[in-house]
């Protein structure tokens, strides 16, 4: 009761009580108590996974996008194979930090240029439901050169305000 006041009340963290409560030993009271409860949590959501159809296809779309955002990251990060190699602490939060600001930059990017073709499409009168876009995913990089190297000095940019052409198909390319 009184772990769960606190973190109500915002008296402690909730990260700070797991941290507390993993030191524990194992054969500590309360330990065994939160882990029966983590059990019969696991067992009343695994029998509502079986019994829900509904709740798979959730799951699962979570989990891919998920996935998705993963596959992004190894991919903009492939030049040491997904892993960080410095040595010091200092060195690989450096790292983590410009490859999560790259990936971010990437999904703005792609989120901006999205809405704008759903715009331009839309003004053209194709008919484009939300219940479609919701699974178009800013996670795609197919389109963006992933040499390994980020030339950040500002050159060839659009004005502010302005944005790339969209590339409209040409009618041939349609007809085929």
């Amino acid at each position: 009761m009184r772990i769960g006041l606190s973190i109500e009340d915002r008296v402690v963290a909730p990260s700070t009580v797991l941290k507390k409560l993993a030191a524990l030993p194992k054969n500590n009271l309360l330990s065994r108590a939160l882990r029966e409860l983590g059990r019969i949590e696991r067992t009343l959501f695994m029998i509502e996974w079986h019994s829900d159809p509904a709740l798979r296809l959730r799951c699962r779309a979570g989990l891919n996008k998920g996935e998705a955002g993963n596959k992004l990251t190894r991919a903009v990060f492939f030049h040491e194979r997904g892993e960080i190699r410095d040595g010091s602490f200092e060195s690989q939060a450096y790292r983590a930090s410009a490859l999560n600001l790259v990936v971010s930059a990437i999904i703005l990017w792609n989120t901006v240029y999205l809405s704008r073709v759903v715009d331009h499409l839309r003004s053209g009168g194709d008919d484009l439901p939300a219940a479609l876009l919701r699974h178009v995913s800013p996670q795609i990089w197919e389109h963006i050169n992933l040499m390994g190297t980020y030339d950040w000095s500002g050159k060839a940019r659009p004005a502010a305000g302005e944005f790339r052409p969209i590339r409209v198909p040409r009618p041939a390319f349609l007809a085929a």
